[in-house]
């Protein structure tokens, strides 16, 4: 194996992971997108970020798109060089819209791009590599595939498939000034939870498919979750109040991943979207991402 290509671009979208009751299993990629120019060189690695993140992430071989780049290229039995790398990040951090599972994606297939035969790093190795990084594939297989997913894991690792997708689901995000870190998000979730709750979240995460599928009438009612949201209320009380005012008004919101972002299938109208504009959200209209990351010409 060897580096066949000197510079690679890819683009990678955001994603919203788990829509409610399908926590750490079910995905979408969203029309927000962050971009990553790779070279080849061979003097010392470095990493120029513009937009989201700039001053924030590391800029040598700590840089997360860096690191996956070479467990790519490693995986691939491929020689390591020195990296130039500029990302141009619109993709918001710290929000509960896959940024990392964006960076480690972009790195995968950065190196994927780079290399003589990319059939090294085909669909379920980028998918195995990217969910070691992230502990579950919920945000990297749409960040990969696009569109909306459903992934698992068994014996045999990380696998996803694509869950047909309805042109009236078009989400809308609501994004906070003030950030939350994954792993916060993440302690304040119980070992344990009611029988009846997770009999009711698994009831609601199957019909969340029929209603992405073509019933959108029933997103409301398939949004609900039990197992993860009102726990995370203590550390995002006013993503938790969003939340339950959008409901009560009739829109299928959740939070967006580990939050604080709250996401809603369905485009928000030009009342309410000023509404939470007042009210310091940033409200964003990105559509679905069906193309996952890709290398650009």
């Amino acid at each position: 194996m060897r580096i066949a290509r000197e510079q690679v671009r890819v683009r990678v979208p955001a994603t919203s992971a788990n829509l409610g009751p399908g926590f750490d299993a079910l995905g979408l990629a969203l029309g927000v997108w962050d971009e990553v120019t790779v070279r080849a060189i061979t003097g010392q690695t470095r990493v120029s970020v513009e937009g989201e993140g700039n001053g924030d992430v590391p800029d040598g071989e700590d840089h997360l798109v860096v690191r996956a780049l070479r467990l790519g290229l490693e995986t691939a039995g491929a020689p390591q060089a020195g990296l130039d790398l500029t990302c141009r990040n619109a993709i918001p951090h710290g929000r509960g819209m896959g940024s990392s599972a964006a960076a480690v994606v972009a790195g995968l297939i950065a190196a994927r791009g780079l290399i003589s035969d990319p059939e090294a790093l085909d669909e379920s190795v980028l998918l195995a590599l990217a969910t070691e990084f992230e502990g579950h594939p919920d945000n990297a297989a749409p960040a990969l595939f696009g569109g909306a997913t459903v992934a698992w894991e068994d014996a045999d690792g990380p696998h996803a498939a694509a869950i047909p997708l309805a042109p009236e689901v078009r989400p809308s995000v609501l994004v906070p000034a003030d950030s939350l870190a994954t792993r916060s998000a993440r302690q304040v979730l119980p070992e344990r939870v009611p029988h009846r709750d997770a009999a009711r979240n698994a009831g609601r995460a199957a019909l969340l498919v029929l209603a992405l599928s073509g019933r959108t009438d029933l997103l409301l009612a398939a949004t609900e979750d039990r197992i993860h949201q009102g726990y995370r209320s203590e550390v995002m009380p006013a993503t938790t109040e969003a939340v339950r005012a959008l409901r009560e008004a009739g829109w299928p919101a959740v939070i967006s991943g580990a939050g604080p972002s709250v996401l809603v299938l369905e485009r928000l109208d030009r009342d309410t979207a000023q509404t939470l504009s007042r009210h310091g959200w940033r409200v964003l209209d990105p559509g679905v991402a069906t193309q996952g990351a890709h290398l650009l010409a």
